[in-house]
């Protein structure tokens, strides 16, 4: 989900649990909300891209860069595995893990 801001520029809304799950079963873009199509991206931290487990929902290429601040990175991918947390996982939040990275 974005947000517009004032100065024209966009940003991904902090996601939540239903969202980010809804990007993943109706594989539409977490920010556009477009259908997508491969390659797919994910925006994330170094820690994020090292772990190959992502927090932020799916998003186009495009979507994704216009997203991207700082040090985060862009990992682009043919599909991905989304990942729902049980009660003994200690990251409890759900998330995406690239399975076919390019």
């Amino acid at each position: 989900m974005r947000e517009d801001l004032r100065d024209g520029s966009t940003r991904l809304r902090e996601p939540t649990r239903a969202w980010v799950t809804q990007c993943a079963l109706s594989r539409i873009c977490g920010l556009c909300e477009g259908g997508l199509t491969r390659p797919v991206a994910f925006v994330g931290t170094p820690r994020e891209d090292g772990r190959n487990q992502f927090h932020r929902p799916p998003m186009h290429v495009a979507c994704a860069e216009s997203v991207r601040s700082g040090d985060e990175v862009v990992v682009t991918t043919a599909g991905f595995e989304f990942v729902r947390p049980d009660r003994d996982d200690p990251d409890r939040s759900p998330r995406f893990e690239p399975n076919s990275r390019f």
